[in-house]
């Protein structure tokens, strides 16, 4: 039986991406990928700061999850197949289609355009237009681990032995999820954190995939989500107006409870109180991934020109960028939905 609920959380959660990211481009931290002399509001940025150290590691978690029950519908060659065709073409092939966009308006925007020939634009823009899609190219790295040890575990004893876990060791899982956050983080490409984002993978796939440890969820889904707001204030007092992103931010012990208490606090609400559909949360359910996936390069061409070609307050640059973002990136995703071939490079669907 589907778990509706995760749809729900899933899509809501790709929602708050979108307008991360507008805070993300117009950020007045220097955090690298903004526009330099973005009109910053501080409000969006620590609306940012708040958002930043879970919404990705909660997105892995829901994915272990839906691995778990995609391998029970399916074999493992039909698992691989799936998720090179859904994961591993959009962000590979895909850059070549639609997301050299997103690197030529970064080089833009960062004010190198002119010193790169222009034979090597298109190249060059290719290869850093990869933006959000580092999410789906780690989701295939970890499926195709997941895959190896499923091989290696046959008889499923590691999930079976997991399953026997109780709210307590689900809440002492901070430990787990604080130590990964110190390992495997590529030196440059920060987003590349490979250690935390696994490790909240396996533990989706392993741990929190069983409906009984849901259910247990369930039952402090209220607490939690109190403890979370909570530990909200603590951390926005510690690291407000700082540089979120940095080591000295993500491998805090602070960081690290809150990012795992919301987690925890949104499968519990969600499971509790999102557990149910209509025609709008469906049609958000079944495209949040094209949403994903299509919104950044649609993002960034939007900032620009609101900020370079317009002379509006700043808070209406905000707003107007998150409601042509997210209108403009649903028109995309239902062209490029119904043009063959492209529909496979760009959103890995063969089929409308």
């Amino acid at each position: 039986m589907r778990k509706i609920y995760l749809d729900n959380l899933r899509w809501a959660t790709v929602i708050l991406v979108l307008i991360y990211h507008v805070c993300y481009i117009f950020n007045g931290l220097g955090i690298f990928g903004g526009i330099p002399d973005a009109d910053t509001i501080a409000a969006f940025d620590a609306a940012a700061s708040i958002v930043y150290p879970w919404f990705m590691v909660f997105l892995f978690v829901v994915a272990g999850m839906s691995a778990r029950y995609s391998l029970q519908k399916r074999t493992t060659k039909q698992f691989l197949k799936e998720r090179v065709q859904k994961l591993l073409v959009p962000s590979t092939l895909g850059l070549f289609v639609i997301h050299w966009i997103t690197g030529y308006m970064n080089i833009k925007m960062g004010g190198a355009l002119s010193s790169i020939p222009s034979f090597l634009i298109y190249p060059i823009s290719v290869l850093s237009g990869i933006g959000p899609l580092w999410f789906i190219q780690l989701l295939f790295i970890f499926s195709c681990i997941i895959v190896l040890l499923k091989k290696l575990d046959k008889s499923d004893k590691l999930w079976d032995i997991c399953g026997r876990a109780n709210i307590i060791i689900i809440l002492l899982l901070f430990f787990v999820v604080w130590g990964a956050s110190f390992i495997l983080n590529a030196p440059i490409l920060t987003t590349y954190r490979f250690g935390i984002y696994f490790a909240s993978f396996a533990i989706g796939y392993f741990i929190l995939s069983h409906d009984e440890i849901q259910e247990q969820i369930e039952k402090i889904g209220i607490p939690a989500l109190i403890a979370a707001f909570i530990l909200a204030v603590f951390y926005t007092k510690t690291f407000y107006g700082t540089n979120f992103t940095e080591p000295a931010c993500l491998q805090n012990w602070l960081t690290n409870i809150y990012l795992w208490i919301t987690v925890i606090a949104l499968l519990g609400f969600g499971k509790k109180f999102l557990n149910h559909k209509n025609n709008i949360t469906e049609y958000l359910a079944k495209n949040s991934f094209g949403l994903y996936i299509l919104h950044y390069p649609v993002l960034t061409v939007t900032c620009y020109i609101l900020h370079y070609h317009t002379e509006l307050a700043s808070i209406w640059k905000y707003l107007f960028a998150i409601i042509i973002e997210f209108a403009a990136t649903i028109i995309v995703n239902e062209i490029m939905k119904h043009i063959p071939f492209i529909r496979f490079l760009v959103l890995g669907y063969k089929k409308n």
